[in-house]
């Protein structure tokens, strides 16, 4: 199955648990009374929207490039990681307000055993959702499944957080867990959202690869004996898709067929070893300089000068 169609997938998983959950826990907020579980019912509502948000993304982002949008439309996960993170951040303000009402007024729990079970059912249908969100995650890198993943996962310590709330409040008649457990909620749900939008940003932003991953680009273009230099290296990530662009220097007699031909295996290395990547070379003679003053081979980086070394002593 394709990437596309595992993260659409994926989201449509997404869906059907948030609401499940959703019907769940507004019973059992009804049942309790539980602040605490108000606020876990809170975020499976928002869960639906992000769910609901991740499949429009992921949806968006499989299109294929048209006129309007050369590069394709991968930035619409980013996107919608980044309404998740808006949604996420109201619901832990929300409930911090929320929880903080109550403390003052004092109210109590009740029906602990009914909440503990549909918290209980709730953790297990999340357990088996973030196990499949994993598998598709591995296989896509989908930015929009990896954010709502890391809010799956926090659903997971909601649902303790309830339990322990309803349990102490009923108990171990402790009358501040319940407003207690839900502030802390808010504060996992803010650092949450915290740290999902970070990954978007760096998208929506074109930040570059991580540095690992431009030596293991940069160690394959080692690995052609015409290539003299590499400069001017760019990269960037929107969605699935990957875009490389830089010059490479080869030796100034060549024809330009026999660049085009050099360029040519060149992109094949690099599809075996990074499939899908989207590569522009502009190939320049040995020796030339650019606009900045740089010439490719004075600016050799680390990994082609250790390849190059090693291929020395062979």
């Amino acid at each position: 199955m394709s990437a596309p169609a595992l993260n659409i997938r994926a989201a449509f998983a997404s869906i059907s648990v948030a609401l499940l959950l959703l019907g769940m826990k507004a019973w059992a907020v009804w049942a309790t009374g539980s602040t605490a579980m108000l606020g876990s019912l809170a975020d499976t509502a928002l869960d639906l929207i992000a769910s609901l948000a991740t499949l429009a993304g992921v949806w968006i982002a499989a299109q294929p490039a048209d006129e309007e949008h050369r590069f394709g439309h991968g930035k619409a996960e980013a996107l919608a990681a980044m309404f998740q993170v808006v949604l996420i951040s109201l619901s832990a303000f929300g409930l911090a307000v929320r929880a903080i009402q109550q403390w003052i007024g004092g109210g109590r729990t009740e029906a602990a055993q009914e909440g503990i079970l549909v918290s209980a059912i709730a953790m297990v249908a999340t357990l088996a959702l973030i196990a499949y969100q994993r598998f598709v995650i591995a296989r896509t890198g989908s930015i929009a499944i990896s954010t709502d993943h890391v809010h799956y996962q926090s659903d997971l310590l909601l649902n303790l957080a309830v339990i322990a709330a309803l349990a102490l409040d009923q108990y171990a008649d402790i009358s501040g867990a319940d407003p207690f457990f839900a502030l802390a909620i808010a504060v996992w749900l803010g650092w949450g959202a915290w740290n999902a939008s970070q990954a978007a940003i760096e998208q929506l932003m074109d930040r570059e690869w991580p540095e690992a991953q431009r030596e293991a680009f940069l160690a394959v273009l080692a690995q052609h004996p015409e290539l003299r230099g590499v400069h001017d290296l760019r990269t960037r990530t929107s969605g699935n898709h990957d875009f490389v662009q830089f010059h490479a220097a080869v030796d100034g007699r060549m024809t330009v067929a026999q660049a085009h031909r050099v360029m040519d295996e060149i992109e094949a290395r690099l599809e075996q070893s990074f499939p899908g990547v989207e590569v522009l070379i502009h190939p320049d003679p040995e020796g030339l300089v650019d606009e900045q003053g740089h010439a490719a081979e004075e600016l050799l980086p680390t990994a082609l000068a250790a390849a190059g070394a090693t291929e020395g002593k062979d």
